[in-house]
C-alpha cells in the first residue's frame, strides 16, 4: 500500500537507487501558501551526509513542485513534488544481489514480490523512501500551525545513553537531533566508536505534539493513539511505539496513574494526552523505539535465494544510528495524521 489518508491523501513513489522520488498529494486546502522552500528547510533536516556519524550519501534531495500550486498559493488540484536522486551507487548491491541482509526486508520483499523486486539500495523498502513522507508532511505541518498545532520530536536515547534535560531550542544544534546537549556530546562519541567497529545502535525518539485542542479522535476504532501508531509503525526501522507512560504503567497504581483533575484542568499527564482514543487538551506524548541500522560491516550469517548458507559483509553508505534522521519523518507522519482527522481548515 502507497497510499496514506482519507481527506488529505498523499501516494508516495520511487526506489532508493531509481531516477527519482516522490509524492503525490490531494486534498490541501485552496490558497494556502506555499513554496518549495517551505518544503526543502524539513527536507535539508532528513538528508544524507549531515555530519561524520551519518551516511556519506550526498543526495541534496531539492524538490521541485510540479503541479498544484500557482503563483506561491495551492490550486485546490493535486500536489505533485519530485526529488531527483542524484548520488546513486549501486556497485556495492551488485554484489551481494543473491543474498539476503539479514534485518532487511530482502527475504520477504523476495518471496511476497516473486523476485520482481529492486534490490538496489533495497529499493521501496530504503529507508530514502522516507524523503517522500517528510516533503508531504511539511505541508500538512503548515496547515497545523494556522491551527497552533506544532510538532516537536527528538532522539531521547541512544544505547544506554539517555537524555536528562529536555530543551526543543536544541534539537537541531547538533547533529543526534537531542533535546540535551551533554548527553548529545556522549552519544556522539559513542556512535563515532560503534561506526569503526563496523556496528550500529538504535534509539528511543520521542515526538511531543503542543496545543492540540481536545476533542480530536474517535472512540473504539477510530481511536487517535491507533492512528498514531498505524502511522508511526509505519515507518521501516520502528519496531514499538508507547503513549504517555506506555509500558511504565505495569508498575503504576491506579491512584499513582490516574490524572486527577482541579479546577485549572489535569495534574499530570501520565496518559500522554489522550484518553479513550481522544485527545484531553494536554501535550500529546509519544516515544518510538527505532532499530539499529542493519546495513553493517560485520560477517553475519545468511542464506542466499537459492536456500544455501553462506555469510554476508555489507559495504555501502549506511547511517550508524538512524536515530537523527528519523526524527523529521516522525514528525510528518504525525503531522500527516492530524490534517486527517476533523480537525477544520
Amino acid at each position: 500500500m502507497n497510499l496514506f489518508g482519507t481527506n488529505f491523501r498523499i501516494m508516495t513513489w520511487g526506489e532508493s537507487h531509481g531516477k527519482a522520488i516522490g509524492v503525490v498529494i490531494d486534498g490541501v486546502p485552496v490558497g494556502l501558501e506555499l513554496t518549495e522552500s517551505d518544503i526543502q528547510k524539513e527536507l535539508d533536516r532528513r538528508k544524507p551526509g549531515q555530519s561524520n556519524i551519518t551516511t556519506t550519501r550526498t543526495e541534496t534531495d531539492l524538490v521541485e513542485i510540479v503541479s498544484g500550486v500557482f503563483k506561491g498559493k495551492t490550486t485546490g488540484s493535486p500536489i505533485s513534488l519530485i526529488i531527483k536522486n542524484k548520488d546513486v551507487d549501486s556497485s556495492d548491491y551488485e554484489k551481494i544481489k543473491d543474498r539476503y541482509r539479514p534485518g532487511h526486508a530482502d527475504y520477504t520483499y523476495n518471496i511476497k514480490y516473486q523476485g520482481f523486486n529492486d534490490y538496489r539500495g533495497g529499493g521501496r523498502s530504503s529507508g530514502r523512501e522516507t524523503a517522500t513522507r517528510v516533503a508531504a508532511g511539511a505541508i500538512a505541518r503548515k496547515l497545523l500551525k494556522t491551527k497552533g498545532i506544532e510538532i516537536f520530536a527528538y532522539v531521547k536515547q541512544i544505547g544506554t545513553i539517555k537524555a536528562i534535560n529536555v530543551n526543543f531550542n536544541d534539537i537541531d544544534k547538533n547533529p543526534l537531533r537531542c533535546c540535551d546537549l551533554n548527553a548529545a556530546k556522549k552519544m556522539e562519541e559513542y556512535i563515532s566508536a560503534l561506526k569503526k567497529e563496523g556496528d550500529s545502535i538504535g534509539c528511543i525518539v520521542e515526538i511531543v505534539i503542543k496545543d492540540c485542542p481536545p476533542g480530536i479522535g474517535e472512540p473504539v476504532f477510530g481511536k487517535l493513539d491507533a492512528k498514531l501508531s498505524y502511522a508511526l509503525m509505519s515507518i521501516g526501522a520502528v519496531k514499538a511505539i508507547s503513549v504517555g507512560e506506555g509500558f511504565k504503567v505495569v508498575d503504576m497504581k491506579g491512584s499513582e496513574n490516574n490524572d486527577q483533575m482541579v479546577q485549572d484542568g489535569f495534574l499530570t499527564n501520565h496518559a500522554g494526552g489522550i484518553v479513550g482514543g481522544i485527545s484531553n487538551g494536554q501535550d500529546i506524548v509519544l516515544n518510538i523505539a527505532v532499530k539499529p541500522t542493519a546495513s553493517i560491516a560485520k560477517e553475519q550469517k545468511t542464506q542466499n535465494k537459492q536456500g544455501n548458507e553462506t555469510t554476508i559483509t555489507v559495504s555501502g553508505r549506511h547511517d550508524p544510528c538512524i536515530g537523527p534522521r528519523i526524527v523529521p519523518v516522525a514528525e510528518a507522519m504525525v503531522a500527516l495524521v492530524l490534517v486527517n482527522t476533523d480537525l477544520k481548515f
